[in-house]
C-alpha cells in the first residue's frame, strides 16, 4: 500500500523535470553581444581582408585622380600644465589627443543600431596615421594601470583613436620685457612620412581645443588666449599637412612682486 504514493511522487517529479526542460528549450535565447562584437572584429580584421600597412582610401573631387588624401580630424583636451620654463625655453603639458578618420574596409553591420561601436585596446591592429609633435623635446605615454588609450571602430568605418600623453615642447621666448612679457608657445602636429597628397589633418569643429575647467599655470603665468590654426610645412621631400595650437602665456606681475621683489626689499 505504501508504494502507490511513492510511485505517484516519482511520476510527479519526473513530469516537473520534463516540463522544466521543455520550458528551457522553448524559451528565447539571449544574444551575447560581446561575443558578437568579437566575431565582427575577427572577421573585418582577417589578414586576407585587411592590411594595416595600407592607407585607407580617401575622397577626391578631382576626376583625373582615383584616390584622395585620407582626412584625419583632430581635437585635443588640455588636462594640465606641469611647467613653463623660461630658462630652458620649454613647457610641459598633459593632453588627451584624439584622431578620427574613415577606413571603409572596417565597416560592419550594426545589427539594427544595437552595436554603436567596437572598442579595441591594441592600436597596431588597424592602420594609424604617423602623427608626431613637431616641437617635442620629450614625451611619455601613460600605462598605469592599463595603457591609457582606446580605438573605437564605428559601423560606417570611422576609427576614433584616443590617447593620454605628457609632452615637453620647445618654446622660443623673447624676454626683453621681463617681467611684463607675454610669450606665445605652440603645440604642432604633422605626419612624419605621408605628404599632404596622402594624408590631410583638419580640426574638429566645433571646439577643436578644450581646456580643463580648473586649469592652473605654474611659474606665474596665465593663459591670455589660444587659437587653432594650420601650419603646412614644405620640405625637400614634399608638402606636409600640419596643425597648431597657439597659446599666449601672460606673466602675472603680482606673482613676481609678492614672491621676488617684496622679499628682496625686506632682507
Amino acid at each position: 500500500m505504501m508504494m502507490i504514493p511513492t510511485i505517484f511522487s516519482f511520476l510527479t517529479f519526473g513530469s516537473l523535470i520534463v516540463a522544466s526542460v521543455s520550458y528551457k528549450s522553448n524559451s528565447p535565447k539571449v544574444m551575447n553581444y560581446r561575443q558578437l562584437e568579437k566575431r565582427i572584429l575577427d572577421r573585418i580584421l582577417m589578414p586576407a581582408i585587411y592590411d594595416s600597412q595600407i592607407r585607407p582610401k580617401g575622397v577626391t573631387t578631382n576626376v583625373t585622380e582615383t584616390d584622395g588624401p585620407t582626412k584625419v580630424t583632430v581635437n585635443l583636451f588640455v588636462r594640465s600644465f606641469e611647467k613653463i620654463d623660461d630658462v630652458k625655453m620649454e613647457f610641459s603639458v598633459q593632453i588627451t589627443f584624439r584622431q578620427l578618420w574613415n577606413d571603409n574596409r572596417l565597416a560592419f553591420n550594426n545589427m539594427g543600431g544595437k552595436i554603436k561601436y567596437l572598442t579595441m585596446t591594441e592600436r597596431d591592429k588597424v592602420w594609424m596615421p604617423d602623427t608626431f609633435f613637431r616641437n617635442e623635446k620629450d614625451a611619455k605615454f601613460h600605462e598605469i594601470i592599463q595603457p591609457n588609450l582606446y580605438v573605437r571602430v564605428f559601423p560606417n568605418g570611422d576609427v576614433l583613436y584616443s590617447i593620454r600623453v605628457s609632452l615637453t615642447l620647445a618654446c622660443p621666448m623673447n624676454l626683453k620685457l621681463f617681467p611684463l612679457d607675454t610669450q606665445t608657445c605652440h603645440l604642432t602636429i604633422a605626419s612624419y612620412g605621408w605628404t599632404a597628397r596622402d594624408l590631410e589633418y583638419q580640426w574638429k569643429n566645433p571646439s577643436p581645443v578644450q581646456f580643463a575647467s580648473n586649469l592652473f599655470l605654474p611659474g606665474g603665468f596665465e593663459l591670455a588666449r589660444y587659437a587653432d590654426s594650420k601650419c603646412d610645412v614644405k620640405t625637400a621631400t614634399g608638402v606636409y599637412s600640419c596643425l597648431s595650437v597657439d597659446m599666449q602665456f601672460k606673466r602675472q606681475l603680482s606673482y613676481y612682486v609678492f614672491t621676488i621683489y617684496v622679499p628682496t626689499f625686506m632682507t
